[in-house]
């Protein structure tokens, strides 16, 4: 049992360790030559101590503790997101950050994992009733509120990451998908409507095929949900340029096609693409890329990072990548399904959740299959506190690992 133990425990250590140092590599490269190079570099490596710190106090601390204070920890991240709002260090248009020393600190990334800590001891408690619309409102109101403190800022790409965990954790704590669904519906047709009619007509088809499916009949509701949607939809495609604002339909027209301003909004997603096909097979050699090292990329050791393993190690480089975040996901998708205790299923969905969000975001807007949003790569983009909040969780869950027989797997 305790080789076994081991082996469940370095599920979770190897990925985190080995992200952390292509990380570190690529943050390096990415900042070799630069006024600035030695000292983010430096940085990066203090987070990851202070993050290996942080992980191996949630390792060895009882995780009683963490749900009993989880409303605590939660108001108090709350609080803080307030307070960046009114004293907070503005950079690149937003004001995110809270000046600590000679480091810069982002409360938001932290206030992402403290409301999956605070909504799985809201869904874990006896007392609570998924199905129950009071309920129901509380938990969304849980995430919302910092969601929207969030937006204030504002920060986009980090907001949309705070929505990312409400679906998976509402939905193991018994909420039925189906009126997930409805509540997606018109929405998907409101914005699809942004692009074309052909895109529209077939989320509606699509649409109706699930809900009847799920729901085995025709039901007036989902007529009525999905005729709404669409009417929406349509009225979107029919009055687009009066919806949106100039800088709105650039974007949309830049994520549908980046050669539409190759020298300027469409600059760095055509940069990546072809940082990431010049890598190859087997990369260009670490501190060898071209477009890494000429800087095309601008402060691409932030959300443009994976362009940087992609040029200079190439697909396999890439695919190890790739590899370690499926590795440390999967581990905690099968602790979800062996876990019998409650808060901690819940807990470790909401972070897995999460982690793959970000994965997909970033990994999809450099390869020109996602908007540009401004979301980082979690262990390999440069950034203290997203590190820290990453390892701290990763440290939690190699808690519950070492700690299988007390909650029952």
């Amino acid at each position: 049992m305790e080789k076994y133990n081991k082996l469940d425990f370095m599920w979770l250590l190897v990925p985190m360790a080995g992200l952390i140092v292509m990380g570190l590599m690529a943050v390096y490269s990415a900042t070799n030559s630069t006024a600035e190079s030695v000292s983010l570099f430096y940085r990066q490596l203090s987070w990851a101590v202070a993050g290996a710190i942080a992980a191996s106090v949630f390792y060895y601390i009882d995780y009683r503790i963490v749900k009993d204070n989880a409303y605590f920890i939660y108001a108090a991240g709350v609080i803080l997101l307030v307070v960046v709002l009114v004293f907070g260090r503005k950079i690149a248009g937003q004001t995110s950050w809270v000046r600590i020393g000679m480091f810069s600190f982002q409360p938001s990334e932290l206030t992402k994992m403290i409301t999956i800590i605070a909504m799985a001891r809201f869904l874990s408690d006896d007392q609570t009733d998924i199905g129950n619309i009071v309920d129901l409102a509380k938990v969304l109101a849980m995430v919302l509120v910092p969601a929207g403190l969030v937006m204030l800022q504002p920060d986009m790409g980090t907001t949309l990451t705070c929505l990312s965990f409400i679906v998976p954790m509402i939905v193991l704590a018994g909420f039925e998908i189906y009126y997930i669904l409805l509540a997606v519906v018109p929405v998907a047709l409101l914005f699809s409507g942004f692009f074309n009619l052909t895109i529209l007509a077939t989320i509606t088809v699509v649409s109706m095929i699930v809900l009847i499916f799920l729901r085995n009949r025709f039901c007036f509701h989902q007529l009525l949900v999905t005729g709404g949607g669409l009417a929406s939809g349509l009225l979107t495609w029919k009055f687009t340029g009066s919806i949106l604002k100039p800088h709105q339909i650039k974007r949309i027209q830049i994520f549908l096609d980046p050669t539409a301003d190759p020298q300027g909004a469409g600059y760095n997603a055509l940069q990546a693409r072809i940082a990431i096909a010049s890598g190859g097979a087997y990369g260009k050699g670490f501190l060898q890329g071209t477009q890494t090292q000429l800087r095309y990329i601008p402060a691409q050791w932030t959300d443009f990072i994976f362009c940087v393993v992609a040029e200079e190690l190439g697909f396999l480089g890439s695919l190890l990548l790739l590899l370690f975040f499926l590795a440390l996901i999967l581990r905690m998708v099968w602790m979800v399904g062996a876990i019998k205790n409650r808060f901690v299923e819940l807990m470790i969905a909401g972070y897995a959740s999460l982690l793959l969000t970000h994965v997909v975001i970033n990994i999809g807007m450099t390869i020109g299959v996602m908007p540009v949003i401004g979301v980082p790569l979690p262990f390999i983009s440069y950034g203290g506190s997203s590190l820290v909040a990453n390892m701290m969780m990763v440290g939690l869950a190699m808690n519950f690992s070492r700690n299988r027989r007390q909650l029952g797997y």
